[in-house]
């Protein structure tokens, strides 16, 4: 089935809140409940995996339109915000990894 026509099965009938992964790791469909003013609609969520096979954030980037990805696009490829990352990780303490720890392939005796 073509991209169009299976997005447009799911608005038509998925449930609400309900999520589709894709195969680009990290990036998934989500349908979006109809509200007063606006029908139910699509999202692309952008939620990066970790080195550990989780999710990296709780709630990821919720994109719309091409606007909308062109705006996050500028913003990350801003070089302000570089040095800001830089900046934070020198002021704040360092996090603990999130989701369980990987299980070594050594063999403890």
């Amino acid at each position: 089935m073509e991209l169009a026509a299976t997005l447009k099965t799911f608005i038509e009938e998925g449930q609400d809140w309900e999520r589709k992964h894709t195969s680009v790791k990290g990036v998934s469909i989500i349908r979006l409940p109809a509200t007063k003013n606006r029908a139910p609609s699509l999202a692309i969520d952008i939620n990066p995996i970790g080195s550990n096979g989780l999710p990296m954030k709780k709630k990821g980037i919720m994109i719309m339109n091409a606007a909308e990805i062109a705006a996050f696009r500028a913003a990350f490829n801003n070089e302000k915000i570089d040095s800001l990352i830089a900046a934070l990780e020198e002021v704040l303490p360092e996090r603990k990894s999130s989701g369980k720890p990987q299980k070594p392939d050594v063999l403890q005796i």
